[in-house]
Formats: structure tokens, sequence, C-alpha cells
């Protein structure tokens, strides 16, 4: 994945997140950051399921 589909995504599920600021990181800091994003969404999704 590109450093700009990373920061299109991060963006998707932190809407207040900057990609100007994002692009400051490095590829795999995003892909650290992203990685955390979607747990933490997996997790919320699944407390409104039960």
């Amino acid at each position: 994945m590109s450093k700009r589909e990373i920061i299109d995504f991060i963006c998707q599920i932190n809407k207040s997140a900057k990609p100007e600021f994002l692009a400051h990181f490095s590829i795999s800091d995003l892909s650290r950051y992203l990685d955390n994003l979607m747990e933490v969404d997996t997790r919320e999704l699944q407390l409104v399921e039960t």
C-alpha cells in the first residue's frame, strides 16, 4: 500500500486527521497507526453489536 493510500484510510477512520500532518510520518509509522485505528474501530463495532 502506498503512503497516500494509508493516509486516505486513516482519514476515513479518523475524520479529524489532516493529510498534511500525516504526510510527515514514515510509511511504517502510518501503517502502525492505521492498524491501531482499525483495531479500535473493530472493538467499537463489537460493543455496538452486543
